[in-house]
């Protein structure tokens, strides 16, 4: 069963968000997905997965020098 993870992220430029492709792409399984919205006001993570829990990828972001903050 996928769950979706949404975040509220820092991530506002297009250039930022290819910088995180190839992080994003390994962390998703074969099955999930991901996608930002940076029209929206809060930069929108949003990540379809089997197998990852938002901690992890919360964590992923700040990291690499990125606020997320998982949305109820």
């Amino acid at each position: 069963m996928m769950t979706v993870h949404v975040f509220k992220t820092s991530v506002k430029r297009k250039s930022e968000v290819k910088k995180l492709s190839p992080t994003l792409n390994k962390l998703v399984d074969k099955n999930g997905c991901w996608n930002f919205d940076l029209e929206d006001c809060d930069n929108i993570l949003r990540v379809e997965t089997q197998n990852l829990n938002a901690l992890v990828i919360s964590s992923l972001l700040e990291n690499k020098g990125f606020h997320c903050e998982e949305l109820p």
